[in-house]
């Protein structure tokens, strides 16, 4: 299985062991993952903010990374969900069709695609996961509360198999946090307000470590932690999963 790895910019720069932690995650699974040098920035920013009429070469130079694999896997919920739901080009829309129906976000192509049900992985701390929007209301990596439905949560499960590990219940499962890419810097009142109430939510149920699949939503609330001076440890679900 060839795997081409799409890490976005904001953990390029910011959380690079995000990234390692993936790769060799997808390793140990024996996946052939090969990383593009040339990928850059899938065009999100841009399109969230009502310029996606400027994207189409962002979308170009995603497709010349990304169209040969078999599966393109990334540590980002928002940024996957773009590229399916956006992605498309009018001279090569064969090739568009193939990335859209074949990248996934790290916890469903583990849970759907590599279907695995073990990990060597040991870990124990008392962890609390933040479901973010883009995971689960548009890539479905966890059911919405407010539906009357069977609850279910892909990250949740592949933290079950993590040795030592206990999940911690929260208050508001699927609360936002406020980050919302650009939302953040329009709205920043509103936006500290849900990520510290999101925090509290934590506080008040004994998280050690917050963790979740979308590591912007992760850098929002790490950034209340801190200011805050709190107790509370930030790690994206790929280093607990390759924890040893």
């Amino acid at each position: 299985m060839k795997v081409g790895l799409f890490i976005p910019c904001y953990v390029d720069q910011f959380y690079p062991q995000v990234g390692i932690a993936t790769l060799q995650l997808l390793e140990r699974f024996g996946c052939q993952v090969l990383y593009p040098a040339k990928q850059t920035c899938c065009g999100q920013p841009m399109a969230n903010s009502g310029y996606e009429h400027l994207t189409h070469d962002c979308n170009r130079l995603f497709i010349n990374n990304f169209s040969e694999f078999d599966y393109i896997v990334s540590p980002s919920g928002s940024c996957v969900l773009h590229i399916k739901d956006h992605l498309h080009d009018d001279k090569r829309e064969g090739e568009a069709t193939h990335v859209r129906t074949h990248i996934y976000e790290l916890t469903e192509f583990l849970t759907d695609i590599l279907k695995v049900e073990n990990l060597t992985a040991h870990f124990p701390h008392r962890v609390g996961v933040h479901q973010s929007c883009h995971g689960q209301r548009g890539l479905h990596v966890a059911q919405m509360s407010e539906l009357v439905a069977p609850p279910f949560s892909k990250p949740e499960k592949l933290l079950n198999m993590v040795t030592g590990l206990e999940l911690v219940k929260l208050d508001r499962v699927d609360e936002c946090c406020g980050f919302g890419g650009t939302f953040c810097v329009a709205e920043e009142a509103v936006s500290v307000r849900m990520g510290i109430d999101r925090v509290d939510d934590h506080v008040k149920n004994g998280t050690e470590v917050l963790t979740g699949g979308d590591m912007s939503c992760l850098m929002h609330l790490e950034g209340v932690i801190r200011r805050r001076q709190l107790p509370i440890k930030v790690m994206h679900i790929a280093e607990i999963l390759n924890a040893k």
